[in-house]
């Protein structure tokens, strides 16, 4: 996840870990597991073993499941990548560039596929930002950001490798399609946004990090990050006003 002025967004346009900074399919329709077991070793060489509240973090152990819950308190596999990635076939930022970065799981690429071309019959201009990010990336951006505002502030817009939504190949950040507010809070007041949080659950999209709920997912607002989880689960959480975390009943992440 990630907070990014327009400099940031350049020099994204210019290396391949693009995108905000922060973030599975057994068979079609599984939108139930999100198990996990504790963690076992830390996510990083100099990080604690211990989530926000000083619990262990988790590992989950079914993280091929569409709607897994990944967060500061439930990370993924280590070497876990997804095996089904695929080049969805919408317009991005950085033009035909292929690189990992517009790849997502095969399930979300042909549902933002749809979106896209659902939003575009309605005046919506769309473009993806940065969908896929490795777990080698994630580490190399979220140490950027902690250089460059310090670990606490970093933690607030950026995630620890491994606990990444973007490591999953479920979640894509996303603009409008003149490519301005990319990833930046100004988004918000475009209609594109407002499309989106009218939308995205017909295509089984949330917006994964709602507004007012900083306290509870561990992030501050980003209306730009789309997280597929099945459209049942997506109308759920968006018709209800709720986060992944609470449609789980999962232990609030900053409380």
């Amino acid at each position: 996840m990630l907070k990014i002025s327009s400099i940031m967004l350049c020099l994204f346009l210019l290396f391949p870990i693009t995108g905000c900074s922060m973030k599975q399919y057994v068979a079609p329709g599984d939108e139930s597991s999100h198990g996990f077991t504790h963690m076992s070793t830390p996510i990083r060489n100099t990080s604690k073993s211990s989530g926000q509240h000083g619990n262990p973090i988790q590992v989950v152990n079914n993280p091929d499941s569409i709607p897994v819950l990944v967060n500061k308190e439930n990370k993924l596999p280590d070497g876990y990548q997804p095996k089904d990635l695929v080049n969805p076939k919408i317009p991005f930022v950085f033009g035909g560039e292929l690189t990992s970065k517009r790849k997502m799981r095969a399930p979300a690429a042909a549902a933002i596929e749809k979106l896209f071309a659902a939003a575009k019959r309605q005046g919506i201009s769309l473009l993806g930002v940065s969908a896929y990010r490795s777990y080698d990336t994630q580490k190399v951006l979220f140490n950027y950001y902690t250089k460059k505002d310090g670990y606490k502030a970093a933690l607030a817009y950026s995630a620890l490798p491994g606990t990444s939504e973007h490591e999953t190949g479920l979640a894509i950040d996303v603009t409008g399609g003149n490519g301005e507010c990319a990833a930046e809070d100004c988004f918000a007041r475009t209609k594109e946004a407002k499309w989106l949080q009218k939308h995205a659950a017909d295509y089984g999209f949330i917006i994964r990090y709602p507004k007012g709920k900083e306290t509870i997912t561990g992030y501050q607002y980003e209306p730009w990050h789309l997280r597929y989880v099945g459209k049942t689960i997506a109308q759920k959480i968006m018709k209800s006003g709720i986060t992944l975390e609470e449609y789980y009943h999962a232990i609030p992440v900053n409380k």
